[in-house]
This record gives C-alpha cells, structure tokens and sequence, in this order.
C-alpha cells in the first residue's frame, strides 16, 4: 500500500480496505540557521514479580535489563526514560494532542478496559487512566516503569509479550507504540491483540518509519543518518526483530479480520526546518529525541549485531549529529496512527472468512 502524493492540507484515500489519511506537505523556512532551543521549558508497580525483573547490566556506560535477555537491545537507564516521556510529547503533538485516534480516545467512550502494550514509563497509561477513570488500564512491558503516583484504575505487569497472553478477560482498546524492532512476527501479534478484543474493541499502532526522507531530495542516499538507519536494520535483522514496514501493518491488521481500518500518516521533521510554526515544533521536539536516543539505538545494534568496537560507534556519530541539525536538509520521519475495529461474531454462529 502506497502513503505518496501528500495533498495540500491532508487527503484521504481508499486502498486494500483500508482508509489512508495523509497529512500535508511541509515547506521549509528560509533562514536556516540553527535555532534549537532548550525544550526544557516547552515540555513540561503493582505487580509482584520476581527480583530478576528488576536485575541490569552496565554496558559502555548504560544500563540494560537482563530479563528475557536479547529481546529488547535499548537502554533502560533514566536518560532513556527522560526521552521515552519527550517521544510521548512528541506523539501528542502528531495525533491532535489526543493520546490515540480510535474512538476509545473520544470524551464519553465508557471504556471499560484497555491495555498499553510496551508501556515503558508508563505515562501514556497514567494519561489515559486520568482522562478515563470509568476504564481500567493494564500497561504491560518487559522492563518495570518506575512511577511514583499511580491512578487507582491502572496497573502495570512486567511480561514478555512475545510468550502466550493469560489475560481471562477480554480489553475495549489494546494501544501499541513505537514496538516496530521489538516484535519478531507482526501478524502473530497483531493476531493476539485481535483474540484478547472485545467485539466492537479497537486496536491502535503508533508507529514511525526507521528511515527518514525528504521531499525535495535535501537528503541524499548516502547520508550518514541514511548509512546509520541501513545498519540498525541490518543489526535488528540478526536479532530477530527487524524493523516493519509501517504502512503494511495496516494491511495485516484487515487480513487478520479488524474492520474499518484507518491509517493515518503523519511527520516528524528532523529539525527545526518547516516553516509552519507546529511542525518546527514538532521538529524541535524530534531533534531533541534522536540526540538523545541515537548512542542508546545505534551502540548495542552496531557492537553486538556487526561487530563494531565503541570509539568506531561514536566516531561514525558525530556526521550523523551533525546532519540531524543540519536545516538545510529537509528531513522528516513518516509516523503512523493504524486502528481497526474487531467486528461482531457471525449472528449465526459460523466463523468468518479471517477465522481458521
């Protein structure tokens, strides 16, 4: 399925079954010289598991978990959590300031259960607990979130999603975030998220692509960011959990059964570069999150998956920085909103053609 051919000020398309939203075009603005600011002042568990959850490793100076070991390659250190909660800002600012698009995210849905797969800090399930009190919200990840101040209506579970689920009742609204390169079978896991729905329950993916690109050809196919994202892919290859292509999720969403699929595409500027006021926002924001997540995405990938010693990461870094600040490139990240829909069983019983 293809996202191309952004139309002025959004349009919407009909392909495969499923909706395609696209947001428009960006322009750049004229001065390019650097104006990042500090976001500083823009941005403002109940589980009982064993000790082996809470174990870590330090490796060239970050923390990583050592439960499930190998399935999950990112820092779990509290730089890595000051960027997970600056990519949830991130999200608000691509989907309208809502914490997802589905229906359940509507003032007056009654949601009644929801479950935040991949929760990290947790603050996507604490928003939507606080938004949503008549809910009750489970955020399950491998790694516990460190919160102080929980709503009564949320839970967090520490869980390897990729193992059998063992929840006995089924959830209105299953969330998933920024999960691409954690997953090893999409359609299996979009297949769980399906059985554990209620009928009528809603699915929603939020996803970005891994590589960026540009509109008018600013950013060239041998640039250093490019050569990095073609090496974390090669890394998560070897790992077992290469990263999606986002826009086919949607595609196995409705080969799954979920009806009335939409996606949603939108952008993340590399930098501050769009002239429109909201997406150099956006791009202030984005540049913020990759400088702080790039050493955590990049080290393990390249010393791990291909063999790369620490000073040839951090060397092969600094272009890759200096690019990402560069405003002359015109830059973006496509992201995602995919939902659907679980539909009513058959009234007669029989399975539908997406059931075995």
């Amino acid at each position: 399925m293809s996202t191309s051919n952004d139309a002025p000020g959004g349009a919407a398309t009909e392909q495969a079954n499923v909706q395609t939203v696209i947001e428009a075009r960006i322009d750049p603005e004229e001065n390019t010289e650097d104006r990042t600011s500090d976001i500083g002042s823009e941005i403002s568990s109940n589980s009982s598991v064993s000790s082996s959850v809470y174990e870590f490793r330090i490796e060239n100076g970050r923390r990583y978990q050592t439960y499930r070991e190998g399935k999950y390659h990112y820092p779990i250190d509290e730089r890595e959590s000051e960027r997970l909660d600056l990519q949830h800002w991130l999200c608000l600012g691509s989907f309208k300031n809502k914490l997802g698009l589905a229906p359940p995210n509507d003032e007056g849905s009654s949601v009644k259960r929801v479950l935040d797969l991949g929760t990290g800090t947790g603050l996507w399930a604490i928003e939507f607990g606080d938004e949503h009190p008549e809910a009750e919200v489970v955020g399950v990840d491998i790694v516990p979130p460190q919160v102080e101040f929980v709503p009564p209506n949320v839970l967090f579970e520490i869980d390897d999603i990729d193992e059998t689920w063992t929840y006995s009742q089924p959830f209105d609204y299953i969330h998933s975030r920024m999960m691409t390169s954690s997953i090893s079978d999409w359609k299996k896991y979009i297949q769980k998220c399906f059985d554990h729905l209620e009928p009528n329950g809603y699915l929603e993916l939020q996803e970005a692509d891994l590589f960026p690109q540009s509109d008018d050809g600013t950013l060239k196919p041998d640039a250093a960011i490019i050569q990095s994202c073609e090496n974390v892919q090669k890394a998560c290859t070897i790992f077992g959990r290469p990263f999606a292509s986002i826009p086919d999720l949607a595609t196995i969403m409705t080969e799954v059964g979920f009806e009335d699929v939409v996606l949603t595409k939108n952008k993340w500027p590399m930098n501050s570069w769009p002239k429109d006021q909201h997406y150099k926002t956006l791009g202030t924001w984005s540049l913020e999150n990759y400088l702080q997540g790039i050493e955590g995405w990049t080290m393990p990938a390249f010393t791990k998956g291909l063999g790369w010693t620490k000073d040839q990461v951090q060397v092969f870094l600094i272009d890759v920085r200096n690019e990402m600040k560069d405003r002359t490139i015109h830059a973006y990240w496509p992201v995602y909103s995919i939902y659907g829909r679980k539909p009513e069983p058959a009234p007669d019983g029989t399975k539908s053609q997406h059931e075995n």
